[in-house]
């Protein structure tokens, strides 16, 4: 019996060292993350970049600290985070600039309307979103390229991203329904640039910059006295124009400076 068992084992051997073994699955490509602003702000507008900036000059903190007092008086402290609403120009660097600074107080009174309509229109249909910037002081503004009559120079406009996934057609229909129906009572003024970046002001109710897809359910409103106040869209050739923008989950491409940008 032993011999029997021995001889089995010996027939058996071959026979399992020939079972084919699996190959480990291929890894699972994992989707970019959402983070749209990363095409707009550079190491030192970041968050780390503010906390340099703060602690780099002694005046900066009581700046900050009337500013932020000032918002909460209004009832608008807290809707986006104040050091976002201290960001300049995506291209500070490139012009020599703060990346952020403390607007002059006289200019604090025009961005409390703008934080309203953001509060009450802009947030409740999109969620989160994220300042890439506010306050252009004038030298900023034509360094930027921004429009001459830019609502950033009076400290009324905000430049945003939104921080949860959308596509860009989605998110303008969104907001342009709410324009539509709110815009007017607040003097809202909303328009759109390079992938999802978009700016809202309280200087004047107008609109701009809308893609073909939603242009007609959206139209622009924009009078010729608001011509210089408002920013003109990418040349069509460019690859970051609209029809070339990526889908919402897939890699943030670079943005270029303000240049022909902004407003």
């Amino acid at each position: 019996m032993r011999a029997l068992v021995i001889a089995l084992l010996f027939v058996a051997a071959p026979a399992a060292a020939q079972t084919p073994i699996a190959a480990p699955a291929a890894p699972v490509a994992q989707p970019a993350a959402w983070n749209p602003a990363a095409a707009y702000i550079t190491v030192g507008q970041d968050e780390p970049g503010y906390r340099s900036w703060y602690i780099a000059a002694p005046y900066r903190a009581a700046q900050v600290k009337s500013f932020n007092d000032y918002l909460v008086s209004n009832q608008v402290g807290g809707i986006v985070p104040t050091w976002q609403l201290l960001r300049t120009a995506t291209s500070w660097q490139s012009c020599g600039a703060q990346p952020f600074e403390v607007p002059p107080t006289e200019a604090w009174p025009h961005i409390v309307q703008t934080l309203r309509y953001i509060h009450d229109y802009v947030i409740p249909a999109l969620g989160p979103v994220e300042p890439v910037s506010a306050y252009r002081n004038p030298a900023l503004n034509v360094c930027a390229g921004g429009a001459p009559e830019s609502a950033h120079k009076a400290y009324s406009a905000i430049d945003m991203v939104p921080l949860r996934p959308i596509t860009r057609e989605a998110m303008m229909r969104t907001l342009c329904g709410d324009h539509n129906a709110h815009g007017l009572s607040y003097q809202a003024g909303l328009g759109f640039y390079a992938y999802m970046r978009f700016h809202v002001d309280s200087t004047k109710y107008r609109r701009w910059n809308m893609d073909p897809a939603v242009a007609a359910e959206c139209p622009p409103i924009v009078h010729p006295e608001d011509v210089a106040s408002v920013g003109q869209p990418l040349p069509s050739a460019d690859p970051l124009a609209p029809a070339a923008q990526p889908a919402p989950m897939a890699a943030v491409p670079a943005i270029r400076p303000e240049r022909g940008l902004p407003h």
